[in-house]
């Protein structure tokens, strides 16, 4: 709300129907492909009634990618430096692969944003994002020092969860144009478990 008081029921709804709308267009359109236009006729509001709530694209976007932030770091913050390695890493592949499944609107704007070079998130990578990434990567090399896992390159078995889960987001329409008769999730975790497996046990 412009004025920052608690919103009405009416007001709640359609906050809520220009975000939606929002996320649909931003994902398949992009930043810049996308316009006020597009998201307040698939909200079902006027123009003006859109800008009441939010005055920019830029700041419908922004409120976004924000929440985004939020939910995409949850799955790391649950790794436990306590746990078992193998099956903290895995329960971490496993979570990224159900948001994947779950948020593919989300994925792609999340990708977009990064393709053009992060301009309203950069804070938050390099602030939230990096912290978290290092304090996860201290917990890997632990264990990796302690001898329960195979030693890797800490940052880039994150970066290799990070694509490879995202992947079936971003990349859905070609996974499921190979896999014809097949849903695009069916066997990836098992795959997934078997490959960090493989790459993570001691010789």
């Amino acid at each position: 709300m412009p004025d920052g008081r608690p919103q009405t029921r009416i007001q709640k709804k359609n906050t809520d129907a220009i975000r939606e709308a929002a996320l649909d267009v931003f994902s398949t359109h992009g930043f810049r492909g996308a316009t006020l236009d597009q998201i307040a006729k698939a909200a079902g509001l006027s123009k003006p009634n859109l800008l009441y709530y939010y005055p920019s694209k830029e700041a419908i976007h922004v409120s976004l990618l924000s929440d985004l932030m939020t939910t995409w770091l949850a799955p790391l913050k649950q790794i436990d430096p306590n746990g078992q390695p193998m099956e903290e890493i895995l329960a971490y592949v496993h979570r990224k692969l159900e948001m994947s499944r779950d948020y593919p609107r989300e994925s792609r704007l999340f990708a977009n944003e990064i393709l053009q070079g992060a301009p309203r998130i950069r804070a938050a990578l390099e602030g939230d994002l990096k912290l978290l990434v290092d304090r996860t990567v201290q917990i890997i090399e632990n264990w990796m020092a302690e001898g329960r896992i195979a030693r890797v390159h800490p940052y880039h078995l994150v970066f290799s969860i990070w694509s490879l889960t995202q992947h079936y987001a971003d990349f859905d329409v070609q996974v499921r144009s190979v896999l014809t008769g097949e849903p695009p999730m069916t066997h990836a975790g098992d795959f997934l478990d078997h490959l960090y497996r493989k790459m993570l046990t001691p010789a």
